[in-house]
């Protein structure tokens, strides 16, 4: 905007200039330019045109200033919160592994005993839940040896791993010891979920703002600041699940007689808040 009040001043300086009767043609120059209106009387252009250019050049200075006068002061602070509940969903994942000298031996090793597993849980769960392939890969198991550049294919391992969502946490015990029984050789994961969370998120949030206002009040009283109205509000939250991790030695030790015992933890879901304040 600099440039357009310099250019409105040029403006105006030919048009006095034309109004005169005067040609105006250099900036710079020293020399007065006298006018004669009727009358007689003389008439200093120039000196009214510098003197207009220095008035316009300084309000444009003087603008910025003027404009962040009217803008607020303000303090953006965030708070954070967190709230527990009980979980309401477990998240299973077994897996089998099989090797055989060839391709087509562990895969079909692998396919007959991924079905039986699939078959025995299904039994056990009902309709409790929901199973689903999470995964399957055929590779070639390498050897190396001494004084061979490249590995030699010794046989073919074969992985499928099965995947359990059920509400039904007093099963997770049976369920992970049927899926050992039938043949699963690994455990890959139980994570604890929250699926009905509105209650814990809007604690979560309740809290998150109580943290980011005492904070805007603290952040004030350091700065020797009063706070005025609240001018904007943004908040983000992420539920945090619960994973129960326990090693494979562990679970075919407990697929016993006795049911392996499985405690449901809590979901802790997690919430930020900001806040931003007007200052005076």
């Amino acid at each position: 905007y600099f440039a357009i009040i310099l250019l409105f001043g040029h403006f105006l300086k030919g048009i006095l200039s034309l109004s005169s009767g005067v040609q105006v043609s250099g900036y710079y120059r020293c020399e007065s330019i006298r006018s004669y209106p009727p009358g007689g009387t003389p008439m200093r252009t120039r000196p009214a045109l510098d003197a207009l250019l220095i008035a316009l050049i300084v309000f444009a200075f003087a603008l910025p200033q003027v404009a962040a006068a009217d803008e607020p002061r303000t303090i953006v602070v965030s708070g954070n919160g967190e709230a527990s509940a009980n979980a309401d969903t477990a998240d299973l994942s077994f897996a089998v592994e099989t090797h055989a000298k060839t391709a087509a031996d562990a895969a079909g090793r692998n396919a007959a005993l991924a079905q039986k597993i699939t078959d025995s849980l299904k039994a056990k769960l009902g309709d409790k839940g929901k199973i689903w392939t999470g995964g399957y890969s055929l590779s070639p198991d390498y050897e190396q040896h001494q004084g061979r550049e490249n590995p030699t294919i010794v046989g073919y391992n074969a992985q499928n791993s099965i995947n359990v969502e059920t509400p039904a946490l007093n099963l997770l015990g049976d369920l992970i010891d049927t899926a050992i029984s039938a043949g699963a050789n690994r455990v890959n994961f139980l994570n604890f979920t929250l699926k009905n969370d509105a209650k814990a998120r809007a604690e979560a949030l309740t809290n998150a703002t109580r943290d980011a206002q005492a904070q805007a009040q603290t952040l004030a009283s350091s700065l020797n600041v009063r706070l005025k109205r609240l001018i904007t509000a943004s908040t983000q939250g992420v539920p945090r699940p619960v994973p129960l991790y326990r090693t494979e030695k562990a679970y075919a030790a407990s697929a016993g007689a006795v049911s392996t015992p499985i405690e449901a933890g809590q979901v802790t879901v997690s919430a930020t808040v900001y806040l931003t304040y007007e200052i005076e």
